[in-house]
């Protein structure tokens, strides 16, 4: 049984990425600006964190990208074909995306960040604090070609090739 219900942003992404990007993550700062109906007080006690949890929408998506069957992450062939929910990227069912900024101020309903791989004008689905406690448990494990294929994805964009 599938259930529909709806979303309303909470806040929306402004500045950082403009662009979408495979690579090169790190060293953008952005803000997380809440929208004005959320009284402030929901934020007291956030910038105790040093790192958010963050679920975004792909909004620069279509429906017509979700694909429903395994490919090779990239379209490299020499990485295993992979199931929709093995990738995480826009080609999901509700193309949503979940990351683990780093907090570096809140100024009134701005939320400074970095590390965060959303682009301007992105809408914040939810935030909450990132609790250790709450992390994985035990050995995480997973194939070799994450780490091959992710192996840009956090280096700063003045790291790039020419």
């Amino acid at each position: 049984m599938s259930e529909s219900f709806t979303l309303t942003s909470i806040a929306t992404v402004v500045g950082g990425h403009l662009e979408p990007a495979d690579d090169y993550q790190a060293g953008v700062t952005s803000i997380i600006r809440v929208h004005e109906h959320y009284p402030l007080e929901t934020l007291k006690g956030i910038d105790e964190f040093s790192h958010l949890v963050v679920h975004w929408r792909f909004h620069r998506a279509y429906p017509d990208d979700v694909q429903l069957h395994a490919r090779s992450p990239r379209g490299n062939a020499r990485w295993p074909e992979t199931g929709t929910f093995v990738h995480r990227n826009h080609r999901r069912p509700n193309q949503i995306a979940t990351s683990f900024p780093r907090l570096l101020r809140v100024d009134g309903r701005d939320l400074h960040v970095t590390d965060l791989d959303a682009v301007d004008g992105t809408p914040v689905l939810d935030l909450a604090p990132y609790f250790a406690q709450m992390g994985p448990r035990g050995e995480v494990i997973q194939p070799t070609w994450p780490a091959e294929m992710l192996a840009d994805y956090w280096l700063d964009a003045d790291q790039r090739p020419r």
